[in-house]
């Protein structure tokens, strides 16, 4: 390659050199055939008649027979250059107004609905309307939710197990742990434990060695009546009364109880702390009770809670005294919670823990304070503790004793001696004079129900000895009544 002109080739008139590489060469570049446009008729019309103006800013052409210079789609008569509003049907009568421009605002062209396809509206557009529209739904929610003031709402609290936390720190109170802790600060100040001594064991040379053994009790009358077990105050020299609040008094056993371990204690003081006393007639088999005392002479003044888990229950203790008609609960009682007194919910006292059952995890009994109810009163009323007695030995009747008799009823109490031979009706008692025979079925007493939550025992404790009482009894299928007047239980009974 140089700059010199070729030699005979031609020179001056304007026609390029063929050797000279400095001419232009025109290339032939490649061209695409243009991509059809849409018209009113068919999805995508002919090649080469493609319409001008195909720029993405300007109108489409109008369809034929359309007037000229009104919208695509606009309804015949509108102001031309408007479309329809936002989500208006093709050809409506609602027109689009721009927004106005705000200082500083770059001015944006309106832009013309384009022709719509016959097969609907794009993909990207149904997109776009749904993301829309679920954005303005959930605004429009929250601030319904706002005005209404659901989003501010305390979360309520709900009753279950012990207090506890939720995620959201909202402290969830149970009525359980708030009915132990209530009953507790009702019943704890009149709870007391009893430390006696005594002098019944004798060492290897005779002598006589002091022994002290520690229980509990509860005051029942602001003057100083204090009841208790009656094993917990057996054989003392000195009985030894102390308060939740460190008060000490010297105490004497005004009586015991001959039908139960129950007794009864004495101290010189007023206005003492006192124990709401309930009735223990109505108590429901589940329902929450609490039972307070010493536990092991160690631990005093402690508080268990649990359930009555049975009523009329009947044990035998280490002396042999078998003991009828009792409570039975799983709170924990142990050696030294004698005498201590087991309480609902409100804080009354229904019973008097007396035992545990050997042998055993969680079976405490309790004496039912409506058996205790009448000595706590002969007490404070300066008489002597006693029981009425009627003079018979019996069986309580269920479904079981009524199958193995052949009985018509399935409740009451038969005199019967049961296996043993020999008279049920005790000679010279209450009962022979009044003529009670040996299978006699005793159905009611003053009109109170015998039956299994009601015994006859337990009935019979609610009367005082010389009291004159009607029994219903059924005699060879006959319904007759009886009136007897009630003794004095014998103590060796």
């Amino acid at each position: 390659m140089n700059d010199e002109p070729t030699p005979g080739a031609p020179q001056g008139d304007g026609t390029p050199d063929p050797l000279d590489d400095t001419q232009r060469i025109d290339v032939p570049r490649f061209a695409p055939t243009p991509d059809p446009r849409p018209d009113a008729r068919w999805a995508w019309s002919e090649p080469g008649v493609q319409p001008q103006g195909d720029h993405w800013y300007q109108p489409a052409p109008p369809e034929p027979g359309a007037t000229p210079g009104a919208t695509p789609g606009a309804t015949p008569g509108a102001t031309p250059g408007t479309g329809g509003a936002w989500g208006a049907p093709a050809g409506s009568a609602y027109a689009a107004t721009p927004p106005p421009a705000t200082a500083g605002s770059v001015p944006v062209q309106p832009v013309q609905p384009a022709q719509r396809r016959r097969g609907g509206a794009g993909l990207g557009t149904v997109m776009t309307a749904s993301l829309l529209a679920a954005v303005l739904a959930s605004g429009g929610t929250v601030v319904v939710l706002d005005q209404t003031g659901a989003l501010n709402r305390t979360v309520p609290a709900s009753t279950t197990g012990s207090a506890i936390q939720t995620g959201g720190k909202v402290p969830v109170t149970i009525d359980e742990s708030s009915a132990v802790i209530d009953a507790a600060a009702k019943a704890g100040p009149a709870v007391v434990k009893i430390t006696v001594t005594g002098s019944t064991d004798t060492n290897q040379f005779g002598t006589q060695l002091p022994t002290t053994g520690i229980g509990s009790g509860v005051i029942y009358d602001a003057s100083g009546w204090i009841l208790t077990n009656h094993h917990v105050v057996e054989g003392n020299d000195k009985v030894t009364v102390e308060l939740k609040d460190g008060r000490t008094f010297e105490g004497t056993v005004y009586g015991i109880d001959t039908l139960t371990d129950l007794a009864i204690v004495k101290v010189d003081a007023t206005d003492l702390p006192v124990v709401s006393v309930g009735t223990s007639d109505g108590l429901k088999i589940g329902q929450l009770v609490v039972a307070i005392g010493s536990p092991l002479g160690t631990y005093s003044f402690s508080v268990t809670s649990g359930i009555l888990s049975g009523k009329g229950r009947d044990i035998q203790v280490d002396n042999g005294t078998r003991i009828t008609n009792l409570l039975q609960t799983d709170a924990a009682i142990n050696p030294g919670n004698s005498g201590g007194p087991l309480v609902d919910a409100t804080g009354a006292i229904v019973g008097i823990n007396t035992a545990v059952a050997t042998d055993s995890s969680g079976i405490g009994f309790a004496i039912p304070i409506d058996i205790a109810r009448p000595i706590m009163q002969q007490a404070v009323a300066g008489e002597k503790l006693s029981r009425p007695w009627i003079g018979i030995r019996f069986e309580s009747i269920d479904q079981k004793v009524k199958k193995e008799r052949s009985l018509t009823v399935d409740n009451g109490a038969l005199v019967s001696e049961g296996a043993a031979s020999g008279s049920a009706v005790v000679a010279d008692s209450p009962a022979a004079k009044a003529g009670i025979q040996d299978g006699d079925i005793i159905l009611a007493i003053n009109g109170i129900r015998i039956d299994a939550e009601h015994p006859l025992d337990a009935v019979l404790v609610r009367f005082a000895p010389n009291d004159t009482v009607s029994l219903d009894v059924l005699r060879n299928g006959a319904s007759i009544k009886v009136d007897v007047t009630l003794g004095l239980r014998p103590g060796n009974l």
